[in-house]
């Protein structure tokens, strides 16, 4: 998985490196999975917004959520002063992660999160009804994201997602979640 990608040529170029040492391990005798995937994590404002590009390029997205919020936002969650500003569910952040899912399931790939959203359960409803296939989360946050995804109406998690695609505002999308 490549991090941190913010254009196309960058995977581009990364995929012929891998190309070239797949090509060293089969002059070398070596035995390794030939078919192994290839994926972009999904952190940079930047990446989500090309989202539709990288897609053919890749197997899958991998969205972090805590860079992806910090850099969309302009916000430090480390610094004091202005931490509270950091809001993974405000309405920008939410349309880049719709975006980089639609994105890779019109090119038919599937798309994981990870991150501090992906075990925040006032997400989980939202975030499956904008078609999220894989979370990735602190064991400690398993049983509880389990339990809501088990006991959700998929349908009604479509329209939860709908109505905050809508909101402009942080506080409904929370209050949505």
């Amino acid at each position: 998985m490549f991090p941190m990608i913010i254009s196309v040529e960058e995977v581009r170029a990364l995929k012929k490196e891998i190309e070239i040492y797949k090509q060293e391990l089969r002059d070398e005798g070596k035995a390794f999975d030939e078919s192994i995937e290839i994926g972009v994590m999904v952190e940079t404002p930047a990446a989500a917004t090309i989202a539709r590009h990288l897609a053919k390029e890749v197997d899958f997205f991998s969205i972090g959520t805590n860079d992806l919020t910090q850099y969309t936002l302009a916000v430090d969650r480390g610094n004091d002063m202005i931490s509270h500003l950091y809001q993974p569910m405000s309405p920008s952040v939410l349309n880049l992660i719709k975006q980089v899912i639609d994105a890779s399931h019109a090119e038919g790939k599937w798309t994981g999160m990870c991150g501090e959203l992906a075990g925040d359960e006032r997400a989980t409803l939202l975030l499956l009804g904008m078609g999220l296939d894989e979370f990735s989360m602190s064991a400690i946050s398993i049983p509880r994201i389990k339990k809501i995804i088990r006991n959700t109406n998929f349908e009604d998690a479509k329209v939860l997602a709908e109505q905050a695609s809508c909101s402009t505002d942080n506080g409904r999308v929370n209050d949505a979640g």
